[in-house]
């Protein structure tokens, strides 16, 4: 039986939650490769940017959602922060803590499995929360959001890094068409499937942009919403603080 394209299987809830969790134990052993070819490099450059927005103080608790390979997790413990990385991908986990062991001796860092719809931690739990790629994949923004205001103090700060989706139309188009361009050809050079990289296309499609997100973020308790434009626009950092 033929697969269905991936807007289809991306088209609900139920079905982006298959799809993503599937897609990322796939990719897993891959993804700091394909971060790195899909941004030229500038992806580094990118979550470091994030960091110093961030902030991430000396005896601060900071939670890191989708952490993936633990990139971000890692450089908040560098600035002293006692860090929690979460991801739904127990791949990503292992290799977040093989990582951990290789660059840093940091006792501040714990890695563990769990969802972004349902996170594992009391109320007011955390000063600080980042993301990398992490509110664009999850099957219901909103409960998303509810969830990191829930563990996040009073005054407490988000900051999440993700792809924007360009208002101009032309530019919208041209952007997607390079990322299913691109992904297509790394997709099928590393996994011998094209459409493993265009659910990224695919994601951006439904996604609202960063004003209308920065909207949502103020709508559901975060005040100071707003985000930083980077490469142009084409991608975005949030920054908002929990009233």
């Amino acid at each position: 039986m033929p697969r269905e394209p991936v807007a289809v299987a991306i088209a609900t809830a139920e079905g982006k939650q298959r799809y993503v969790r599937r897609l990322f134990a796939t990719i897993a052993n891959r993804y700091d490769l394909i971060t790195i070819l899909l941004s030229y490099g500038l992806d580094r450059r990118w979550k470091r940017r994030l960091v110093r927005l961030a902030r991430p103080l000396s005896g601060a608790r900071a939670l890191d959602l989708a952490t993936g390979t633990g990139d971000i997790a890692i450089a908040c413990a560098r600035h002293g922060a006692t860090v929690v990385g979460l991801d739904v991908t127990a791949r990503m986990i292992e290799i977040a803590r093989e990582k951990t062991t290789k660059t840093t001796r940091s006792p501040s860092i714990e890695f563990v499995v769990g969802d972004m719809l349902a996170l594992p931690f009391p109320a007011a739990s955390f000063d600080l929360v980042t993301t990398g790629y992490g509110l664009r994949n999850v099957p219901d923004l909103t409960t998303a959001l509810d969830e990191i205001k829930r563990v996040l103090k009073p005054g407490g700060r988000m900051l999440s890094l993700d792809f924007n989706r360009p208002s101009n139309g032309v530019v919208r188009a041209l952007y997607l068409a390079y990322l299913t361009a691109v992904g297509g050809a790394l997709g099928w050079l590393l996994h011998r499937d094209a459409d493993t990289y265009r659910y990224i296309p695919a994601s951006i499609r439904r996604y609202p942009g960063a004003a209308q997100v920065a909207g949502l973020m103020r709508a559901r308790g975060f005040s100071r919403a707003r985000y930083h434009p980077v490469l142009g626009g084409l991608m975005a950092i949030h920054h908002a603080v929990r009233d």
